[in-house]
């Protein structure tokens, strides 16, 4: 084999390396929690939390309200137990039952805005529950092909990565350093000879240049500097 086929060889092993690496790359990038699957969950503890904090309000406010309650019913047994004759006490009296009445009126409002709000709070809480696993479902199954994409990719770049050993090690190293030179300023080092034009700049090469290619001799391109390969 010769030494130009030999690089050809490797640079395609190295382009397909690059790829796959690539690849991998992109695959890991998408492993672990997606931002749809995140946003549900941050949605749906939110949710939960602003649900316990209303239950929390309903039974301060139901407390208050069983107070208010006792306290009435002394002030209301008081008003019309017939112990109390004193008219301006009657009358204190009367003013603090109305009082209470118009405070628990007020708070069992309140309680009811509250109830309804956790029941709104409750229905979100499900559909939330019920958006997030079926997001996670399709998550996990995600995760699992990708899982199985990169065990496939790491893989086939180990074998790439032997193969790549093995072309590179049969090449000196003069010639391997002008190899990685060019393939680092132009992107390939190697560029193939197709019906007399070099394929890396697309320009006709000199017969002389054909002719030492031909031969087996390792040529560079007069035009771009690439290694000429004829197959």
């Amino acid at each position: 084999m010769s030494v130009a086929r030999q690089l050809y060889q490797l640079q395609e092993v190295d382009l397909e390396l690059e790829s796959k690496e690539a690849a991998v790359k992109q695959l890991t990038s998408q492993l672990g929690e997606s931002e749809a699957l995140v946003n549900v969950r941050t949605r749906l503890a939110e949710e939960q939390k602003r649900l316990e904090e209303l239950s929390r309000q309903q039974r301060s406010l139901e407390w208050e309200i069983d107070d208010l309650a006792s306290k009435l019913t002394t002030a209301e047994r008081d008003l019309y137990g017939g112990r109390i004759r004193n008219p301006k006490e009657l009358t204190s009296l009367q003013q603090e039952a109305e009082a209470l009445k118009a405070r628990r009126n007020q708070l069992e409002d309140k309680t009811l805005e509250i109830m309804e709000q956790a029941e709104t709070g409750r229905k979100n809480v499900t559909n939330l529950s019920t958006e997030l696993k079926s997001i996670e479902t399709a998550w996990q199954t995600h995760q699992q092909k990708l899982t199985a994409e990169l065990e496939q990719l790491r893989s086939t770049l180990a074998n790439l990565r032997q193969k790549q050993q093995l072309l590179a090690t049969g090449v000196d190293s003069e010639t391997l350093d002008l190899y990685h030179k060019l393939k680092k300023g132009k992107g390939t080092a190697v560029a193939r000879v197709e019906q007399g034009i070099c394929r890396g700049c697309r320009i006709s090469l000199p017969v002389s240049e054909l002719q030492q290619t031909r031969s087996g001799r390792l040529v560079q391109c007069g035009s771009c500097g690439r290694i000429l390969y004829l197959p």
